[in-house]
């Protein structure tokens, strides 16, 4: 008599395991490339779309401006034309009226804020010695409470003449831009923060503080770089 021999239908569980294994890389790689064509694809336009925002953004931060201009901060901390390419460079831009009479410039700054980094863009008006508009850029503040900072009226209207005037030998800010508690603002360096928003009205006030105690001191001391500036339709 013999021997009956039994055959084992179960799927071997270390080939199955291969086979899983090799699927799922297969599927990352795949998702992966998928987003780095995706990135290559979109990169140009998101770029363009920026420097559309920017540009839009800068007139609503110099007021009565109807055309502008770009100028690259050098190593040596002068101001010279430019052309606005290069991811490095340190631009500003500066707004003229119809009759190309020089208004004042307008500046990119960033900081932390309370959820991520906060871009910003002020106008600054050396004639005045003041800050004269504000817009943000890019933020990821918390909606409802955070993004109050775009919003707020009371808090926007403290950067229609926000003093940034300097001291006798026009070498730093005669008082920094400081926050102060929602209401308590009594100088007109301070920004009147936000109920709520404390932490983001902060972060504001910080960023421009640390922007304009660089970059006011060089562009009013070279005030004559912008107004000299060539007009770029007339060339």
């Amino acid at each position: 008599m013999s021997a009956e021999k039994t055959i084992s239908t179960r799927p071997n569980p270390t080939e199955g395991s291969k086979k899983m294994l090799i699927a799922m890389v297969g599927i990352g790689v795949i998702c992966a490339l998928l987003i780095v064509l995706s990135y290559e694809g979109t990169k140009e336009r998101i770029e363009v779309l920026k420097a559309e925002a920017l540009e839009k953004a800068v007139f609503k931060v110099i007021p009565g401006i109807s055309k502008t201009r770009i100028f690259e901060l050098n190593a040596d901390g002068t101001f010279v034309p430019s052309d606005g390419k290069g991811k490095d460079k340190t631009l500003v831009f500066a707004g003229y009226d119809d009759k190309d009479v020089f208004k004042g410039i307008a500046i990119e700054a960033s900081g932390q804020g309370y959820a991520d980094i906060l871009r910003i863009l002020y106008g600054y008006d050396p004639e005045t010695q003041t800050v004269v508009g504000f817009y943000v850029l890019e933020s990821k503040e918390t909606p409802g409470l955070g993004d109050k900072i775009e919003k707020n009226e009371t808090f926007l209207a403290n950067f229609n003449a926000l003093t940034v005037a300097l001291t006798a030998d026009l070498n730093e800010i005669q008082n920094p831009v400081v926050t102060v508690k929602s209401g308590m603002k009594a100088n007109p360096w301070e920004v009147d923060g936000i109920t709520g928003a404390t932490i983001s009205s902060r972060a504001v006030g910080n960023i421009i503080a640390e922007s304009t105690a660089k970059m006011v001191p060089l562009a009013y001391k070279q005030q004559e770089v912008f107004k000299s500036a060539p007009n770029p339709a007339s060339q």
